[in-house]
């Protein structure tokens, strides 16, 4: 861990945690524990996680910052210009997260949170360097077919109109060698497809299908809705599809 975010945990531990006065007033028990339970983390494991982040575990925080941060890494360069300064945003991103722990109330996972925060600061830190781009569904690539036209039967077609065409249909990937299916290079080829799609798109699907997010913390964290998310999430997967197909047929 950058001795930076230590020395703000240590300053956060001895400095800046509430006195037993100040848990009193806003409603927290002695221990640590919201009094109300609306405030509480959305999980248990959530509750002992900030609670022994709250109480100084340094090897809670630790265990956490290793487990989250090559994720955190790679969804910051989503928006900075290279992996140095995701590096720092991600920094600046525990240290927002060390100095608001007592904010967190839990409406959604501590996870979630935190990733919030880190596409804040992103955003911010891309805008002064003009790179952002504001979310939205549209994007350069708003009047292509997510599937190409040709891969289907003409509307006038005899048999089947508008369905498949016998060499448009999606091919089974099932006679393909598992090895293959599975090799580093075929990762490679998927990432490679992720990274050369349109900015909006490739933050749903990096959260989403790589860091494992579910919808309804996409839209949470990106501050989209539900439809948004759905329609570029749709349109991420068809492109990485198709670039893939591309790959497996060589």
């Amino acid at each position: 861990m950058p001795f930076s975010m230590l020395a703000e945990y240590s300053r956060y531990i001895l400095l800046a945690r509430p006195s037993p006065l100040d848990y009193y007033l806003k409603g927290l028990s002695l221990e640590g524990f919201p009094l109300d339970t609306l405030n509480q983390p959305t999980t248990n494991a959530d509750a002992e996680l900030v609670m022994a982040l709250r109480n100084g575990d340094e090897a809670a925080f630790t265990a956490l910052v290793d487990q989250l941060s090559a994720s955190m890494v790679r969804i910051a360069m989503i928006y900075v210009r290279d992996q140095p300064t995701a590096e720092e945003v991600v920094q600046e991103t525990w240290i927002a997260v060390l100095r608001g722990l007592d904010r967190f109330e839990g409406r959604s996972s501590l996870k979630t949170w935190i990733f919030t925060i880190l596409t804040n600061r992103a955003k911010t830190r891309a805008q002064r360097e003009g790179r952002y781009v504001p979310l939205e569904i549209s994007d350069e690539f708003e009047n292509e077919p997510t599937i190409s036209p040709d891969r289907f039967r003409p509307p006038d077609s005899p048999v089947a109109p508008n369905h498949w065409s016998p060499d448009g249909a999606p091919h089974s990937w099932e006679s393909i060698p598992e090895d293959r299916l599975l090799s580093l290079e075929t990762r490679e080829q998927i990432m490679r497809a992720i990274d050369a799609l349109p900015a909006n798109q490739r933050e749903v699907i990096r959260l989403r299908d790589v860091e494992g997010f579910s919808s309804g913390e996409v839209c949470n964290i990106l501050a989209i809705s539900e439809t948004n998310q759905r329609v570029l999430l749709h349109r991420a997967r068809s492109r990485v599809r198709r670039a893939l197909e591309t790959y497996l047929a060589e």
